[in-house]
C-alpha cells in the first residue's frame, strides 16, 4: 500500500537491528582481543557486550557495536531503550564501557543487507549512534595501532570520520557522573575487602 510509512523504518534503530547467526563467545580480560578477532575476521554483523560490573552482579547492562567488515560503525546500550535512551547512544555508549573489564563478548553475523538500512548515513535518527572507526580500539582498548589498523581498514569516505565528540573527553567532563563512578568503585571495593577480610588493608 502506497503513502503509509514504513514502520520498520520509522523504529528506533535499537529496535531494528537483527538476529544475527552466534560465531563466537568468550569473556576477554580486555576490549582490545574482541576488536581485534572481529577486524581479523572481518566481520560483518556485530559485538555484543556485557560488561564486567553486569558479569559480577552489581549492575550494568549490555551494549552492541555493529561491525561492516570488522569496522566498528554504531554503538548503543542495549539495555537502555527508555527515556534516557539518548544519553547511550554512539560516543556515549563507548564512554559507558570504558574500563568495565572484564567482558564477556558475543558475536553475531548478519549478511551486509540486513545492516544497510542502519549504516546508511542517509537513515534518519542513524547519526547519533556513529561512531568513527578506530574510537573503539583507541576508547575501550586504549590500542592506538588497532585504532589506526581499523582505521585504515574502513571505507574511504570514513577514515577521517572523527564522530561528534570525543567519548571519553565527553566523560571525564561530566565531573558527577565521574565522582559518582569513583563513589560506587570505592563502595564495591570495600565491600569486597570486608566479604575477603581485607578492610583493615584498603586505604581511604
Amino acid at each position: 500500500m502506497t503513502g503509509e510509512p514504513d514502520a520498520h523504518a520509522a523504529a528506533p534503530i535499537r529496535e531494528r537491528l537483527p538476529d544475527g547467526d552466534l560465531v563466537g563467545a568468550r569473556v576477554a580480560a580486555d576490549f582490545a582481543a574482541p576488536l581485534a578477532r572481529a577486524l581479523d575476521d572481518r566481520l560483518t554483523g556485530y559485538l555484543r557486550l556485557e560488561p564486567g560490573d553486569a558479569l559480577l552482579g552489581v549492575g550494568g547492562s549490555e551494549a552492541v557495536i555493529t561491525v561492516e567488515s570488522g569496522v566498528p560503525v554504531l554503538a548503543y546500550d542495549a539495555g537502555n531503550a527508555g527515556a534516557d535512551a539518548d544519553d547511550a547512544d554512539g560516543p556515549a555508549a563507548l564512554a559507558a564501557l570504558a574500563g568495565t573489564t572484564p567482558v564477556r563478548v558475543e558475536r553475531y553475523r548478519l549478511p551486509a543487507e540486513a545492516l544497510a538500512s542502519l549504516h546508511d548515513t542517509e537513515v534518519e535518527g542513524s547519526d547519533p549512534f556513529r561512531v568513527a572507526p578506530g574510537a573503539p580500539a583507541r576508547e575501550l582498548a586504549g590500542d592506538d595501532a588497532l585504532a589506526e589498523r581499523t582505521r585504515e581498514a574502513a571505507p574511504a569516505e570514513r577514515r577521517d570520520a572523527a564522530g561528534d565528540h570525543d567519548a571519553l573527553a565527553a566523560f571525564l567532563a561530566d565531573e558527577e557522573r565521574v565522582e559518582a563512578v569513583r563513589r560506587e568503585a570505592r563502595a564495591e571495593a570495600r565491600a569486597r575487602a570486608e566479604e575477603w577480610d581485607l578492610g583493615d588493608q584498603l586505604a581511604e
